[in-house]
């Protein structure tokens, strides 16, 4: 048992007195040290070896005083003398140490003053031998205390995967694989992590039983690990009386963690170096934060090679809890701090909140939730110490929340395994933190809870048989991003299961799915609150109708949002998921928050707002309408043509070439066919362009007769009867729907990183192809309007996604913008505004619209000719001015409420 920093004081200050008045002759220098470790509880001879023969820079043979491997190397000297020169002679020691075995710290004395030396930190501390007890603290590592605060960029987390994944590798090329393998690697963590943050006894345990017991050539390691597995699975009293000693000094840890036997692993040499390699790590400063996420991906060879893409900010799993329930819990305690009938309370709140992650992976979620919630808790416990409480009980008494809270689904058995044994890690960890404020040693051993960790389909799982939702509190996490052109089959089916009594369910996301299981979660329980990080398309285009309908209906209200941000690793590049956070609960609650972004990559501002609609605005819960005509009086809008020709009627520059060297009497008959790639980046692609030529000119020409006859046999192949009579003209492009006259082209897919969607002007020469907008008799206030960062605002809020780019729509986007009610100044403005951005445009002769609008790239005088017109059309909204976007897009909502609501009614009468 550790002792409490209590009675290590005592220790350190009776050491003090008894060798104040010792002369420090050489013979009486084993004494000294056995006495300094015996000061924290620890048996020096298990953990340092004392004249460990080194050899020195030059290659001199040296004897270090004492080595503690990877941990402490100690340099004493007479009473007097020179502690830099002992500090100097300890340096010259590390040319013989191995890399694995070099020390953290450096501890030179002359048995009246001790300087600690910390290499990683490049910090020292000197004081009198008198004064040690009160710079125990310093040596907390010896006693197994020591706490870190986690750097999410610490390099020694993706260093331990590494090295893990490296002994992974060499366990599956012999053989040892498959499930067996992944349980094994899960035990080798937590005894890698129990060895350097005291959860077994001696700190470097399982590292120095491994150097001292098993063999060289690692014959024996396997079967010795067996061993080692099975004694941390029995408690001392059924265990052999003639265990080995070093054996029967580990722990009983029980949760099942060693309860499985598992095939016996064969070890070489080589594979035993890289366990030592590993148990060399300082597996303190791991954070079972992120490390869980990398650990699974050493499963994968070539994801390893990347393996920060595998973990999420620790800052972004705070944005979904924080407003999900921390922040509360936080104003809570600070109204209940000094009243402790209160804090009493609420301590016995904090223990019977439940949280659920559906779709856990490695416990991230639920990793960081707990941590949370120990600090807390350690908080509440800290005030009543100071109000005259718990000052008497035993620490282990006072800890009320547990990893029994705790519950989680996950599809992959490994992970899964993980997530587990993260959150004991966790609670280890914390519990380090309350041995520290509490000064008495706390551990949780053996481990009688455990995270509730299902291994199974989230959408397939009943969730009220893992946890009763009558006792659930909370539902947060991480769903998969799988977009409809990404399911597979069986995904497909599991979204029309649960979407089974919705119309156009089939257009959603697959994180739809557990949206909808846990609104129905809420209907049993309307306590709960859920939040859940998305693909931001589940609140954009289409998808909002389907989706929020069905849930608004079940009574389900949004209680925070962040709008769309960058959801990163810390891989470097490494691409980035756009995302949206959504809190939600069937009770309301007033105000809400919306954390708005200026970029996708900067930090959020919170703005209060009465209420959030399903775009994550401040507005109505309304949902646009898929309109076949325009909200206002202005242009129709059309997609371009569709060939349906197999490829036939359409032609590269290259095969262009090609046919009018066989027809070079048909060149009239080519046009330019353009989508939004072709429009955006000045890329040449053209088409045959057949309407109102005569068949007696057509007869003429051998190569377009082969043409057509090969669209006209594509079509009559089809299954679809509609396009099996198109083969009746099979001149004809299928669709057509080209204008006559000039138009303005609105490409149907662009780049998000650019401010404004590059639209323009076009002959009717150039055919607009399906992925290319046309608007008809439309002039340069169109063009000002629609180029506006009024009308960007708009389209970034409600349209659809292909990844992360704008997929612009008609029956979304367009037909239900809010236009401004124009008069004849506001219009006169915008169109000179408008001709200014042509004319800007003009001046970049050679450059194309996708060179115009890159954001990095964007001259001058077309940034100010638009800022220009945004003025216009802003003014011609006669609006307040817009600090933010989510303010622009609720005013627009509130404009499309008023214009929509006289619609609705009229169209009801009919």
């Amino acid at each position: 048992m550790a002792l409490s920093w209590n009675e290590i004081k005592d220790r350190a200050l009776a050491f003090s007195k008894e060798w104040a008045d010792e002369s420090s002759e050489d013979a009486e220098a084993k004494s000294f040290w056995d006495g300094f470790f015996n000061v924290f509880g620890v048996t020096r001879r298990r953990l340092a070896s004392f004249e460990e023969a080194v050899k020195k820079v030059g290659g001199s043979q040296g004897y270090i005083d004492l080595f503690w491997k990877g941990m402490l190397l100690v340099e004493h000297k007479s009473r007097g003398k020179n502690l830099d020169r002992a500090y100097t002679q300890a340096i010259d020691y590390f040319p013989g140490i191995k890399e694995r075995d070099l020390p953290r710290y450096i501890l030179v004395s002359d048995f009246a003053r001790l300087r600690l030396y910390d290499l990683e930190t490049d910090s020292q501390h000197e004081f009198a031998l008198k004064d040690f007890h009160k710079h125990t603290k310093l040596f907390a590592f010896i006693a197994g205390y020591e706490t870190r605060s986690f750097n999410k960029e610490d390099p020694v987390n993706i260093k331990a995967a590494e090295q893990l994944g490296n002994l992974h590798d060499q366990l599956n090329n012999v053989g040892f694989e498959g499930h067996p393998l992944e349980v094994f690697l899960v035990r080798l963590l937590f005894c890698l992590f129990a060895d350097d943050t005291g959860i077994f006894e001696q700190r470097g345990q399982f590292g120095e039983w491994i150097e001292k017991k098993t063999a060289e050539d690692g014959s024996d390691l396997g079967p010795l690990l067996a061993q080692l597995f099975q004694v941390l699975n029995t408690p001392p009293s059924k265990r052999l009386k003639n265990l080995d000693e070093h054996l029967a000094g580990f722990p009983y840890v029980d949760g099942k963690l060693f309860e499985a036997t598992l095939p016996i692993a064969a070890f070489t040499s080589k594979m035993r170096e890289s366990l030592l390699d590993a148990s060399a790590l300082d597996w303190s400063r791991i954070s079972p934060a992120i490390f869980g996420s990398l650990f699974q991906s050493i499963m994968d060879t070539k994801a390893r090679r990347n393996l920060g893409a595998h973990y999420t900010r620790e800052s972004n799993i705070l944005k979904a809890l924080g407003p999900l329930f921390l922040d509360d819990l936080r104003a809570e305690f600070e109204q209940c701090r000094r009243s402790e009938k209160r804090l009493i309370e609420f301590h016995q709140k904090l223990a019977k909140i439940q949280i659920l992650d559906p779709a856990c992976g490695c416990g991230n979620f639920l990793v960081i939730a707990y941590r949370e919630l120990r600090a807390i808790e350690l908080e509440v416990l800290s005030a009543l110490r100071k109000a005259g409480q718990s000052q008497l009980l035993d620490v282990s008494h006072l800890i009320l929340v547990d990893v029994d809270q705790f519950y989680g689904i996950e599809l992959e058995d490994f992970p899964a395994q993980i997530a587990q044994v993260a959150l004991w890690l966790t609670d280890h960890q914390m519990n380090t933190r309350v041995s520290e404020e509490f000064g008495q040693y706390f551990v949780r051993l053996p481990l009688s809870k455990a995270p509730h960790i299902l291994h199974g389909n989230a959408l397939t799982e009943k969730w009220d048989q893992l946890v009763d939702p009558k006792q659930l509190t909370f539902i947060v996490g991480n769903p998969p991003f799988i977009g409809k052109q990404f399911q597979s089959a069986s995904q497909k089916a599991e979204l029309a299961q649960i979407f089974h009594d919705v119309k156009g369910a089939g257009i959603l996301d697959y994180v739809a799915c557990w949206y909808r299981k846990a609104a129905e979660i809420m209907v049993v329980n309307p306590a709960v609150r859920t939040a859940f990080v998305s693909t931001n398309s589940v609140t954009q285009g289409e998808q909002v109708s389907v989706l929020w309908a069905n849930l608004f209906h079940k009574g389900v209200k949004i209680l925070f949002a962040h709008r769309t941000f960058q959801w990163t690793s810390e891989a470097r590049g490494k691409a980035a998921v756009h995302c949206v956070i959504v809190g939600f609960g069937l009770l309301d609650k007033s105000p809400k928050t919306i954390f708005e972004y200026e970029s996708v990559g900067s930090e959020p501002t919170a703005l209060t707002v009465k209420n959030i609609n399903p775009y994550l605005v401040e507005g109505s819960d309304l949902f646009l309408e898929n309109r076949k005509q325009p909200l206002c009086q202005v242009p129709f809008i059309s997609f371009g043509s569709m060939p349906n020709d197999g490829g036939n009627f359409l032609l590269s520059s290259d095969e262009k070439a090609a046919f009018l060297r066989s027809e070079p009497d048909a060149e009239r008959l080519l046009r330019r066919f353009a989508g939004s790639e072709e429009f955006i980046n000045g890329l040449e692609r053209w088409c045959l362009w057949l309407k109102g030529v005569e068949p007696r000119e057509l007869r003429q020409w051998p190569t377009i007769m082969s043409r057509v006859k090969a669209v006209q046999d594509v079509r009559r192949a089809s299954t679809r009867e509609t396009t099996q009579r198109l083969g009746d003209t099979p001149t004809l492009f299928g669709e057509d729907r080209q204008p006559t006259s000039a138009y303005i082209a609105v490409p149907k897919t662009s780049s998000e990183r650019r401010k404004y969607i590059p639209i323009g002007f076009c002959e009717p020469s150039l055919v607009a192809s399906t992925e290319l907008f046309t608007i008809a008799n439309a002039g340069l206030y169109e063009f000002g309007v629609l180029s506006s960062n009024m009308h960007m605002a708009w389209v970034r809020a409600v349209c659809g996604r292909l990844k992360s780019d704008y997929r612009y729509s008609a029956g979304i986007v367009y037909n239900n913008f809010p236009w401004p009610d124009q008069n004849k100044e506001a219009r006169r403005n915008i169109e000179e505004a408008a001709k200014a951005v042509l004319d800007a445009r003009s001046k970049h002769e050679g450059s194309t619209l996708a060179d115009l609008y890159d954001p990095l790239l964007m001259p001058g005088d077309l940034v100010k000719s638009h800022q220009a017109l945004d003025r216009a059309v802003d003014a011609a909204y006669g609006g307040p001015k817009f600090d933010k976007e989510a303010q622009r897009v609720a005013f627009l909502f509130q404009r499309y409420e008023a214009l929509a609501t006289p619609l609705s009614r009229a169209n009801r009468s009919r």
